[in-house]
């Protein structure tokens, strides 16, 4: 709240609690507007793919979950904190972060995420879609994890760093991400699969990823 006040140049917390009321509501604003951001760029990204017929693969599909999470700073250079933010939030603060996002629908600000998913399920039909939900889960974790480690190594200073800056990093995580969907099921999971009850499937695909 300091940082806040003193980055806007106020002297008390008084605008803030005028304008916000709670820390709540300011959490919620924060969660909201850094996932507008993204989400614009990311539909953006998907409009053009789906101009020519696309996304065709499940790379183009990543691709466009992952480039449009970077880069998010005001000035050149610099990396943004609001992958680690949310990532932070929903590990030590999990049911405060889904009440938030719950209470604003996230209908709103994260209409691309929700398209990507779909993709996704459209183009891995022969995976069960109870697994393939399982695996969108793991690859949204991985996702904000991932960046959130390279958000705080490209703070630590100027100089490029050595792994999290390299030009190759970005598109190795992309390989990864695809590996998370494309990967064939293997045969311990499809059997522990084929004997899960049927309430067991039923319940993990009412759980959204």
């Amino acid at each position: 709240m300091r940082d806040i006040v003193a980055a806007a140049g106020q002297r008390n917390n008084g605008s803030l609690n005028y304008y916000f009321r709670t820390k709540e509501a300011l959490v919620l604003e924060l969660i909201v507007e850094g996932g507008r951001l993204i989400d614009e760029s990311r539909n953006k990204h998907l409009d053009q793919l789906e101009a020519v017929g696309g996304p065709r693969t499940v790379r183009e599909v990543i691709e466009a979950l992952v480039w449009p999470a970077i880069g998010l700073a005001e000035a050149d250079q610099e990396e943004s904190t609001y992958i680690r933010f949310i990532t932070m939030l929903e590990m030590n603060h999990r049911k405060l972060f889904r009440g938030l996002v719950d209470k604003k629908s996230s209908k709103s600000w994260n209409l691309g995420y929700r398209r990507c998913l779909k993709h996704l399920v459209r183009l891995m039909p022969n995976v069960p879609l109870v697994l393939l939900n399982q695996r969108l889960v793991f690859l949204g974790v991985y996702l904000n994890a991932s960046l959130s480690v390279r958000e705080s190594a490209l703070e630590q200073g100027k100089q490029p760093h050595h792994f999290w800056g390299a030009d190759y990093t970005l598109p190795n995580l992309i390989d990864t991400m695809q590996a998370i969907i494309e990967q064939p099921p293997s045969s311990l999971t499809v059997t522990a699969f084929a004997a899960a009850s049927p309430a067991e499937v039923g319940q993990a695909l009412g759980v959204p990823p």
